[in-house]
């Protein structure tokens, strides 16, 4: 009765997967999948518990990276990520000590923060985006071209 079960858990697995395609469910899928052969061999709930968790963390801690690297290699940057490495003008003193700073890139207006909590902006000064937290542009002086 066991590899009924282990059966149809690892049909509703694999149809969540297919249903999100996220890479989430696929790896215990697949301890499911080991777990049901398991248990076809005879071996008890206690093994086939332990064949589920054991093949599940082994198929995600060592094909994830190489699944995401190579399956996930089209996926188009948010609007947001895009901003990274862009250059912004400062429109508002960017002060982390006051928490104050708005800066605009690509004629919209975003509150900004220094990344180095020293530093503080004046209006009218560029400045190279290093990161986004939330609806905050994280910033850092701008290099000099030579």
């Amino acid at each position: 009765m066991a590899s009924i079960y282990w059966l149809i858990f690892f049909v509703i697995l694999l149809g969540i997967e297919i249903a999100t395609l996220a890479l989430t469910t696929i790896w215990f899928a697949g301890g499911a999948l080991v777990a049901f052969l398991v248990s076809l061999f005879g071996a008890g709930i206690e093994v086939q518990l332990t064949v589920f968790v054991v093949v599940s963390f082994l198929l995600l801690f060592f094909t994830r990276p190489w699944a995401s690297r190579y399956i996930n290699k089209k996926t188009v940057k948010t609007n947001v990520d895009s901003l990274i490495g862009r250059t912004a003008r400062v429109t508002e003193e960017i002060n982390n000590d006051q928490g104050t700073g708005t800066a605009v890139v690509g004629g919209q207006e975003w509150t900004a923060r220094a990344s180095d909590r020293a530093d503080v902006y004046l209006p009218g000064e560029l400045v190279t985006i290093k990161g986004v937290r939330g609806v905050k542009l994280i910033v850092a002086k701008q290099k000099e071209e030579k």
